[in-house]
């Protein structure tokens, strides 16, 4: 039998962000996965799914290529350190591909991106609560002057309960991921990672962040390194203009650590887009792009552009757990 008469045009695209020993972690409620659970997850994926590579999906995606029965394709997002001293032998002792999607600002700039400054805020201070009310607070003392909405509006729209956090949290991370202006929200970040994480950005974004000889190393030997832009947006907020100049700044990155920039594949942080960077990408020679809708992603049906992705969280963290919904799925 053929593979394309075996194979099918699902795959499984699991999603991952940190992955650290949380018992030696400066950061112990950070939200990670713990080592020896991703251990355990690869031993749960290696006894229900095919591991596949970037370019069998590229494959898939551009010329029909069948996948195997429960293709499985493994993402790490933010290009954090673990990836490259915890993440990559791990995968090397199985001999699969991780595909690893850094934010080039972040390697090169040696600044914390406000996405994790955001999170290391949340690790460190057991009080959401405190936090969701002084930004309401500052939102409260310059409304006047920045024209934002009254306090009551943005707790009303942003204080919900999401997939992964309580109100509070969710408030605080709308707020000063999206909702506020952007020069505002960023000046209230920096002063509560100031106050709660360090002054030291420079050494703590050292240590956090892979570097580029780490990600040219990982190219060398054969992971794959795609695009996740420059600083780290929600791309579905910036003008067209801005979008292209965030691609073209991550591709000039790939190239500089000699990762592929032709039928490359591109990770939307916080898994947005729209139609005007779908177009942006697509001119630019992008052969698939990875969304955060939860689900497994159907080559003959998803918009390859715009695939789904399951989290960490979806799938098993046991190695000889029984397999569930997702997997009868893929």
């Amino acid at each position: 039998m053929s593979r394309a008469q075996a194979g099918s045009r699902r795959v499984t695209i699991v999603m991952y962000h940190y992955v650290r020993d949380l018992r030696r972690s400066a950061f112990p409620r950070i939200k990670a996965l713990e080592l020896a659970a991703f251990r355990a997850q690869l031993e749960f994926l290696s006894r229900h799914y095919t591991a596949i590579r970037a370019s069998d999906l590229i494959g898939a995606v551009k010329h029909g290529h069948a996948l195997p029965p429960r293709a499985l394709l493994l993402t790490f997002d933010d290009g954090y350190a673990e990836h490259f001293t915890e993440v990559l032998p791990l995968l090397e002792a199985r001999q699969w591909q991780g595909c690893f999607f850094p934010v080039a600002d972040a390697v090169t700039g040696h600044r914390v991106l406000d996405v994790n400054k955001l999170h290391f805020i949340l690790a460190a201070t057991t009080d959401a609560g405190a936090l969701a009310s002084h930004v309401l607070d500052a939102v409260q003392a310059n409304g006047a002057r920045l024209g934002l909405d009254p306090p009551d509006v943005y707790r009303a729209r942003c204080g919900t309960v999401s997939r992964y956090d309580p109100p509070d949290v969710t408030f605080v991370k709308r707020m000063l991921q999206r909702e506020l202006p952007e020069s505002f929200r960023a000046g209230l970040i920096d002063e509560l990672f100031r106050t709660h994480v360090t002054r030291d950005e420079a050494s703590f974004a050292a240590d956090l962040y892979v570097s580029v000889a780490q990600l040219a190393e990982m190219v060398d030997r054969g992971m794959y390194v795609g695009s996740h832009g420059c600083g780290h947006y929600w791309m579905d907020t910036l003008t067209p203009a801005r979008q292209a100049r965030e691609i073209d700044g991550s591709l000039a990155f790939l190239r500089s650590i000699g990762a592929a920039t032709s039928d490359w594949i591109m990770c939307y942080p916080y898994g947005g887009f729209d139609a005007s960077l779908l177009d942006i990408v697509r001119q630019r020679g992008c052969a698939a792009g990875l969304a955060v809708t939860v689900g497994v992603a159907d080559l003959s049906a998803d918009d390859p552009l715009t695939l789904p992705r399951l989290d960490t969280n979806d799938l098993p963290t046991a190695a000889g757990a029984p397999a569930g919904t997702w997997t009868a799925q893929a």
